[in-house]
């Protein structure tokens, strides 16, 4: 699986109708039907997808929006959830977070109270991390391993890939959020005021 077929799956998951379950069940099914290397793959260029978008700027642009909670862990699913939106509005965020001021979706939440969002509102997506190892241990006979073989599969195919993967993992030396929080976002933080964010 190529960067291209990857977000050719991950375009049309975000064009899919229903629910976020509903979708998953349809990338599930898709890998399921590709040999158990492609979800394996699939995983690669989705954990690379997140790192590149793991940048301070994004990290204050979904900061701004969750009202100044956005924890580690609530971050990584952000991310996740950015890439679930497809390959378009996934650039033009991580190159411009500002951008997230466009997306209907972002827009809903604007004045609600975070407590007032709906399950399938919540900009992050902590379930996309999870297909394609339920995929390959389907496909594999390895549902009782605690997902060791595919976890190694996976470290293996980022080796092999490591040279086309585009994500920097090596960290900076300023600390997120240390930057005025509206930097930046100017659309951003006049949709999410301070005191309209839900704190």
């Amino acid at each position: 699986m190529n960067d291209d077929a990857f977000w050719a799956l991950i375009d049309e998951l975000s064009r899919r109708p229903g629910d976020r379950d509903e979708r998953l069940e349809w990338l599930r099914a898709e890998l399921l039907r590709r040999p158990a290397t492609e979800s394996v793959v699939f995983q690669v260029r989705l954990e690379d997808a997140c790192g590149t978008a793991d940048t301070r700027a994004v990290w204050r642009a979904a900061n701004r929006v969750e009202g100044g909670a956005c924890t580690d862990d609530g971050f990584h699913y952000f991310t996740l959830w950015l890439v679930g939106q497809g390959r378009k509005v996934y650039e033009s965020v991580v190159a411009d977070p500002d951008a997230l001021a466009d997306l209907p979706g972002i827009r809903a939440l604007a004045g609600r109270h975070r407590n007032e969002w709906g399950d399938d509102e919540w900009p992050e997506w902590e379930e996309l991390d999870y297909v394609a190892q339920d995929a390959f241990d389907e496909l594999t006979g390895q549902e009782d391993d605690d997902g060791e073989e595919f976890l190694d599969a996976v470290e293996e195919a980022a080796e092999e890939l490591a040279d086309e993967l585009s994500a920097e993992w090596e960290e900076d030396d300023e600390p997120r959020g240390s930057r005025p929080e509206g930097e930046a976002i100017p659309r951003l933080t006049a949709l999410f005021p301070v005191k309209a964010s839900g704190s």
